[in-house]
């Protein structure tokens, strides 16, 4: 990527991002026909989940990771709600700053560091929860991993959920949302909103403002294509009563412990406890390793998993794909393509989340060209 195209994104953002939960235009978008004559989302070949946009090249959840990854072939772009000290909703994968931004090095916030309990652990850090929205949007974001490109970092700021929305719906194509509701519990605990609403009813409420609606496959679904993930089963069971939005319950490694309900993900992933979560759910996003566990970095026996997932009608969207060697088991001799096709054709689930938006599409047009057919599984009946 080059400084022209840098510049041009620096300068969509201003466009139409500008300000836009302070800009009273912005909650007019719900009513905008932002399809009008738009390619319609593929529908017939498993779905290409930019993982936090295409952040194996870009700073994750940067409105250039996101505008990259829709330029390189995304179908949904993901991201990962969490909020301010001010109850703003934002896009951040930790609860902690330090890591991908630039804070530690921010003398001015040198004496907001803080312990919390979080998820049954003690963390210390800079926490999103003890900044406002404007000290947020002063830090400048950062590659997670020092072997990733470097030369992005400090050019981009931390989005908001609606600044977020805004770039999937000015597309030039229809390209659906993949948010994350991200540590409910925690920030429950710490940010207060007025009227008594929960983290969770502030999330739905910003999807309604922008027409966010229907179930999976219908027509306003199509319009403005959107899953909503989680790890905590309580977050997605409570908002099933506020949306008929399509869902996911996202699903750890098999040791792990829910932070909402306290059970293991074992249990999470047996026959009696899918037949439940599929009142509330379409389908399930499991770490890979736990769908096929290795075994000294070679893939070990499949689970079944993925059949009994698909028996019950629920999708199953794995994460996450990365290219670098470190990540690929020894079965796949470095070759990220021989990984999806693995996933796709052997495992056969019904979407990948990547880091690498670009390569999942050039091996998707090259193995299922574009077909607007619509996906055997549709989740659980009306």
């Amino acid at each position: 990527m080059d400084s022209l195209w840098h510049a041009s994104v620096i300068v969509l953002v201003l466009v139409f991002i500008g300000g836009s939960d302070a800009n009273p235009a912005a909650r007019r978008h719900g009513q905008l026909d932002v399809n009008h004559k738009k390619q319609p989302l593929q529908t017939s070949r498993p779905y290409n989940i930019a993982h936090r946009g295409s952040n194996g090249e870009i700073p994750e959840e940067t409105a250039a990771a996101y505008l990259r990854a829709i330029e390189e072939g995304a179908d949904f772009i993901e991201t990962d709600i969490l909020a301010s000290e001010d109850g703003h909703l934002i896009c951040f994968h930790d609860v902690t700053l330090e890591n991908t931004t630039d804070i530690a090095s921010r003398t001015e916030f040198a004496g907001r560091k803080r312990t919390y309990e979080v998820e049954g652990v003690n963390m210390t850090g800079w926490f999103t929860v003890d900044f406002t929205l404007r000290e947020l949007k002063s830090l400048r974001v950062k590659q997670r991993f020092s072997f990733r490109d470097q030369q992005y970092n400090g050019k981009y700021n931390i989005l908001t959920f609606d600044e977020f929305i805004l770039i999937a719906l000015h597309a030039d194509r229809v390209v659906g949302i993949y948010p994350e509701i991200k540590n409910p519990i925690f920030i429950n605990q710490q940010v207060k909103w007025s009227g008594g609403k929960k983290f969770e009813d502030k999330f739905v409420e910003t999807l309604l403002k922008y027409g966010y609606k229907g179930k999976y496959m219908s027509e306003d679904w199509l319009k403005k294509p959107l899953f909503i993930q989680s790890f905590a089963p309580t977050s997605l069971i409570y908002i099933s009563n506020i949306t008929n939005a399509p869902k996911l319950l996202l699903i750890d490694d098999t040791t792990v412990p829910t932070q909402d309900t306290n059970q293991s993900y074992y249990e999470i992933t047996s026959n009696g406890y899918l037949a439940f979560i599929r009142k509330h759910v379409i389908g399930i996003g499991p770490w890979k390793d736990t769908i096929v566990p290795p075994e000294n970095d070679h893939l070990g026996p499949a689970t079944d998993l993925v059949a009994r997932a698909h028996a019950l009608n629920l999708q199953v969207h794995p994460y996450t794909f990365r290219n670098e060697n470190s990540y690929l088991h020894f079965n796949f001799h470095q070759d990220p393509y021989a990984e999806y096709e693995y996933w796709l054709r052997e495992i056969g689930v019904d979407a990948l989340f990547t880091d690498f938006t670009g390569s999942l599409h050039k091996y998707q047009e090259w193995t299922a060209p574009h077909q607007n057919k619509e996906k055997k599984c549709k989740g659980p009946p009306a």
